[in-house]
Parts: C-alpha cells; sequence; structure tokens
C-alpha cells in the first residue's frame, strides 16, 4: 500500500512539472509577414509625397494655362519651351499643306480617326508645327479632310513637347507617312528642317466653340482642336490607398499568427 502511495505521489508530481516542448515562434514566416507590413508602408509613404507632387505639378501647370497668350518670337530658344508647356500662344501664318501628317490612330468620344499636324509659316519666316486637332477616319483616309484657308490665320493653342513614347507604341515611318506618335525632331525634319527654318516646336490647337459646332465641324472632315486643359494623368492616390491597405491587411496577419504561436508553446498539463 505504502508503494502505491509513493508512485502515485511520484507521478502526481511529474505531471505537474510537464512542459510541452517549446518551438520558437520566431520563424521565416513572421520574418516575411514581419517584412511585408514595412515594405507596402514604406512605399504608400512615397506614394504619398509622388502624390503631393504631381497635385502641385497639376496646379502649376494650370496657373500657366490661365495665363495671357504670348506670340512666339521668331527664333524660339528650344531649352526653354519646358518651362512653357501648356502656355498659351498666338500664331499667325500660313499652313503648308504639301507636309501635313496624320498622327494616330486616335479616338474622340468613341470615334476613330486622326490628328493632323501641319507645318504653319508665319510671316517673320520661321515654320513651328501645329497640331491642328481630330478627323474621323473616314476623312482621313479618303484624304477628304479640310485642308484649311490659304490665306493667313491667326490661331490660339497650347506649347507642347514630344510625346512619351511607351513600349507598345510602333515606331514612326516618315518616308510612309505613318507617324503613331509625335516625335517633334522628326516630324520638324520632315517638313523641310533647318534649310527651310523649320523649328521642332509643337503646339496643339485649342478649340473653344460650342459642342453643336463641334459636331459639325467632325462630320464636315474639319479638323477640331482640344479643350484648353492640363491632361497630366495623377493616379498616385490609388497607389497610396492600395499600399497602406496591404501593410494594415499584412499587419493583422502577422499579429494573429504571432498570437497562434506563443499560444501553442504555453505549458500542458498531461492527460491522465
Amino acid at each position: 500500500m505504502k508503494t502505491r502511495r509513493w508512485l502515485h505521489s511520484e507521478d502526481s508530481q511529474a505531471a505537474q512539472s510537464y512542459t510541452a516542448r517549446k518551438n520558437s515562434w520566431f520563424g521565416p514566416t513572421i520574418l516575411m509577414l514581419g517584412f511585408i507590413p514595412v515594405f507596402t508602408f514604406a512605399l504608400g509613404t512615397w506614394q504619398m509625397q509622388r502624390l503631393q507632387w504631381k497635385v502641385a505639378l497639376i496646379d502649376e501647370l494650370q496657373e500657366k494655362l490661365h495665363r495671357e497668350p504670348i506670340f512666339l518670337p521668331k527664333q524660339v530658344n528650344l531649352s526653354a519651351v519646358p518651362e512653357f508647356v501648356y502656355r498659351r500662344v498666338l500664331l499667325r501664318g500660313r499652313w503648308d499643306h504639301r507636309h501635313s501628317m496624320l498622327l494616330g490612330p486616335r479616338v474622340r468620344e468613341g470615334s476613330h480617326g486622326y490628328h493632323v499636324v501641319t507645318p504653319l509659316i508665319r510671316s517673320d519666316g520661321s515654320t513651328v508645327l501645329v497640331d491642328r486637332g481630330f478627323v474621323a477616319k473616314e476623312f482621313a483616309d479618303a484624304d477628304t479632310f479640310k485642308r484649311g484657308e490659304a490665306s493667313e490665320v491667326e490661331i490660339l493653342g497650347m506649347l507642347r513637347t514630344s510625346h512619351t513614347r511607351n513600349s507598345f507604341t510602333p515606331n514612326n515611318k516618315p518616308t510612309e507617312g505613318t507617324w503613331y506618335w509625335a516625335d517633334v525632331n522628326a516630324m520638324a525634319d520632315y517638313a523641310g528642317g533647318e534649310a527651310e527654318h523649320v523649328q521642332p516646336v509643337f503646339v496643339e490647337q485649342i478649340y473653344e466653340g460650342s459642342s453643336q459646332d463641334a459636331a459639325s465641324r467632325l462630320s464636315k472632315g474639319i479638323p477640331l482642336g482640344r479643350a484648353a486643359s492640363v491632361d497630366v494623368r495623377n493616379a498616385h492616390l490609388s497607389y497610396v490607398i492600395t499600399w497602406f491597405s496591404l501593410s494594415v491587411f499584412t499587419t493583422a496577419m502577422l499579429a494573429r499568427l504571432v498570437l497562434k504561436r506563443r499560444a501553442q508553446n504555453h505549458p500542458r498539463p498531461l492527460p491522465r
């Protein structure tokens, strides 16, 4: 009987002092989940800075756009052009229809077509490139769009630079008259280059008429200029929301996993 009690007492002490083997809660999974919230939070912060920069840039361009129009000098300082982007300018001269170019394809309100780019020979003898606006595909393909007046014209436009070409945009083929994107230097060379006093200066003509008149112009094949607006893309807010949301989500996952691992490492009594 005494032997039995002694064994029972020894078993009880062993049961009370038993501790399950502890596994470290810190491992590769925890390390990875710990890195992701920090990384995504840093990306969200960076995109927030980019958003503030882009908003300031758009405000600056809007302010330039609403200034009084200016006349371009005879010889434009090309290095200063980027500082005057979106600045409204007044031009007087005659269209050089012989060197007109079709830029596209483009889409305007669901209609497929092209932009007509025509050199404008100014009264001072210099020439600049003018994007006169959109014409529907049927007029462009049949070469029946309105060329415009042969006499001197005055137009209002916005000073621009070469378009940014992405990896999906094909190469221009000047010899075939095919222009997918506005390469101002190549267009100026096509129109005669320095020998013909053509400057690599690109102006987009502004249309300020009514929507009814715009529809009438399009139906007649008359190039329709663009609205006076800043079209700089700003998607940084969506990036900010995405990265910060990922940071919060992965932080919650990390906290849940750590609590679960620590709970598994708590001492547990032996089953009887």
